[in-house]
């Protein structure tokens, strides 16, 4: 699954799906949510990231998705966050409490951090372990 990085002219973003997608490798629904912006971790930033993830699950749990995109329903679902830069130390905390209440729902949390090269990216499923994927 190759998805090109794209980023939204819109200011507020919380309720918008970037991308859905399906990878057939693993046979799952991704949704992604694109972040361009560098990571401040200010209170506001950490608080529209934590909005828009609720928004994601809340398309994938209430049924939105399934009315939107029957082809995809009953699949496993992950999130990917696709960023334009490594998330700082509180960002990082969030994800990684984000990353527990996912598991609990049966939903995936995948955080790549696109590098400068075209093909290189960083790719973690946890918090506590990355992997480079060349």
């Amino acid at each position: 699954m190759d998805i090109k990085p794209q980023t939204s002219k819109i200011k507020n973003r919380v309720g918008v799906i970037d991308v859905i997608a399906h990878d057939a490798k693993t046979n799952e629904v991704v949704l992604v949510m694109n972040e361009p912006n560098e990571w401040g971790s200010s209170d506001e930033q950490l608080l529209v990231l934590q909005e828009r993830f609720n928004a994601y699950v809340s398309f994938l749990l209430d049924g939105e998705m399934a009315a939107d995109h029957p082809e995809h329903a009953g699949k496993p679902a992950r999130i990917e966050l696709r960023c334009a830069h490594m998330p700082d130390t509180r960002s990082l905390e969030l994800l990684a409490l984000i990353h527990e209440q996912l598991a609990f729902q049966e939903i995936k949390l995948e955080v790549v951090v696109r590098d400068e090269q075209p093909n290189d990216e960083i790719r973690m499923t946890n918090v506590e372990g990355m992997t480079n994927d060349q």
